[in-house]
């Protein structure tokens, strides 16, 4: 068996962690690492039968991990008192949401930039808040500064000078040039407040939007981790909520996103066992592309299909963007990369 299967289920629950031998465990640990869920599968496997090597580095994860979570709830108050004067609200996205909402696909998850969203009419003014509160551009390059605010769905990312963290403020979640529009002002205004007193997605739209970003939004890089956000938010929402299925199907169609959450339950059906209800539970042969380029890593975690990498590279842009747009950002951003190369060969000469 491949060490990306064992990964996966180890986190599915399909294999016992007892039975594993030595190289079992560099290759699991191996993948996990390169899919940035070591702390994941540290907290799936709490309690279990480890070899002692394992349980130390397992329980070092689940301690960094922790502290990660607890960083990211500070930067998201630090955004609050940024933002809380000038009367803008905002909604906590991706990572840092579900650690508000405490989730259990929280745990162990990495927890990188703060991803915000704040209603379009507030951007400008988000923006002066957060510049006159420490943070600064991150982008310097006119291009790309104009690239994001004419075309995407967040300003240009900001880092703050004495913290050293990033901030993403969406005003929506899939860029303006993308072929789907979903409905920015639902997601804000059907928000729910989170136990941490922070504002978060309402359940259905939660799913939504990490189906969008994992595809409909990119080329599946992080891939199971996302999926894995999907499938134990879904498993433990519709746990709570016997319509939930219903109420996720009715967003998604109200988002435009009907068809990237159907194929992520798919995925999670067949990735992590996910067991879904009737009118979701299909065969599409096109999820064996998908299911690939999710699966594709080797037993020291590289990825062992470029081309399929490239092509789902390929399409992330297809949907983003119009083909005459789309043509003219590769080559600007190609002539771009040219010109770096030609001036870091000509300084060494």
């Amino acid at each position: 068996m491949s060490a990306i299967a064992t990964f996966v289920d180890l986190l599915a629950g399909r294999r016992d962690p007892a039975t594993l031998a030595r190289s079992d465990w560099d290759g699991a640990i191996g993948v996990a690492r390169s899919e940035a869920m070591l702390a994941t599968l540290a907290h799936r496997l709490h309690g279990a039968d480890l070899p002692p090597a394992v349980a130390a580095l397992f329980a070092d994860q689940r301690a960094a991990a922790q502290v990660a979570q607890a960083q990211a709830l500070w930067e998201a108050e630090m955004a609050r008192r940024a933002l809380a004067p000038a009367g803008i609200e905002f909604v906590l996205l991706k990572g840092a949401a579900y650690a508000a909402a405490g989730m259990a696909c929280a745990a162990g998850r990495q927890i990188g930039d703060l991803d915000i969203l704040v209603l379009a009419s507030d951007i400008r003014r988000a923006e002066n808040a957060l510049l006159n509160a420490g943070w600064e551009w991150v982008k310097s390059d006119p291009y790309d500064d104009a690239y994001y605010r004419e075309h995407m769905h967040e300003l240009p990312p900001l880092i703050h000078k004495a913290r050293d963290r990033m901030i993403d403020v969406h005003h929506t979640i899939l860029p303006r040039t993308h072929r789907i529009t979903p409905d920015a002002l639902a997601l804000m205004s059907d928000a729910v407040e989170s136990a941490k007193g922070y504002a978060v997605l309402c359940p259905a739209d939660m799913a939504v939007h990490c189906a969008a970003h994992m595809l409909a939004d990119g080329d599946l890089q992080g891939g199971l981790r996302n999926l894995w956000d999907f499938h134990i938010m879904t498993r433990d929402f519709a746990a709570a909520d016997p319509g939930y299925w219903g109420k996720l199907d009715g967003r998604a169609l109200l988002h435009g996103l009907r068809e990237a959450v159907h194929r992520a339950a798919r995925l999670s059906r067949d990735l992590y066992g996910a067991r879904l209800p009737e009118g979701w539970d299909r065969q599409y042969g096109t999820d064996g592309w998908f299911r690939r380029r999710l699966l594709a890593r080797d037993d020291w975690g590289r990825v062992t299909e470029p081309l399929i990498e490239q092509a789902f590279y390929i399409r992330s842009h297809w949907l983003r963007m119009p083909p005459a747009m789309l043509a003219r950002h590769l080559w600007t951003k190609w002539r771009k990369r040219q010109s770096v190369s030609s001036s870091g060969a000509s300084s060494r000469k």
